[in-house]
């Protein structure tokens, strides 16, 4: 498993007061997203992290954040079904953006966990790239990442998140990348990558359709020559 370096023990109550003190002190800037995933990841306190957790800690930047943890994992080979699974519950989460709704997680979803051990692999993984991502987010074009425009890019998500609940060959990856570029648009306050996301999901929605569109044209015509 990839080492993570040193990361400074934090237990997520810490995590918590260490975001309420920067919350009374808005011109320090909130902690980073990537920061915080390592020190949940580095919490050896707890057997488990839960979704509920990571949702709690995040506070009112939970709903870019989540939405970045469930498209993640789309843009790699995953075992069948791995995208059905995260597409339900980012379904909720833009619904809620694009309605402009508080983030909110149904019981069910918040209880799911995982093992430190494990999420601490996931952070591995992904730690470098968020961090890449970080460093290029700025506070700009704020007019795409404020309503109306937010909502129409939580509406966008939402068409994303059915296209990845639905068993579509190449119908993961491109979907999954926009929705991570909103989502650092979300986390960032940048109207840049919001800019990205839109243009990355209009060209993910046509791959899409031309695909549907040919399985579908396939299907018929296998049809119509196996009762010929």
């Amino acid at each position: 498993m990839p080492e993570l370096g040193k990361p400074e023990t934090m237990t997520i109550e810490g995590i918590r007061n260490f975001r309420r003190r920067f919350a009374r002190k808005p011109r320090l800037g909130a902690p980073r997203l990537s920061a915080i995933l390592r020190q949940l990841a580095g919490d050896k306190n707890r057997q488990r992290i839960s979704i509920g957790d990571f949702f709690e800690v995040m506070g009112d930047r939970a709903t870019g954040a989540l939405m970045l943890i469930l498209a993640l994992p789309n843009l790699v080979p995953t075992p069948p079904g791995t995208s059905a699974i995260l597409g339900a519950p980012l379904l909720l989460l833009a619904a809620q953006l694009t309605f402009g709704l508080r983030p909110w997680l149904p019981k069910v979803i918040a209880r799911r966990s995982m093992k430190r051990e494990d999420f601490e692999g996931v952070v591995a993984r992904i730690h470098r790239w968020v961090v890449f991502a970080e460093r290029m987010l700025n506070p700009r074009l704020s007019f795409l990442v404020e309503p109306p425009a937010e909502y129409f890019a939580g509406f966008i998500c939402l068409l994303l998140a059915i296209v990845l609940t639905l068993p579509i060959p190449l119908g993961n990856i491109l979907p999954a990348f926009s929705i991570c570029l909103f989502a650092f648009a979300i986390l960032g306050r940048d109207g840049l990558f919001s800019l990205f996301g839109m243009t990355t999901a209009v060209v993910s929605l046509i791959i899409v359709s031309g695909v549907t569109y040919g399985l579908v044209k396939a299907g018929i015509f296998f049809v119509t020559n196996l009762f010929a």
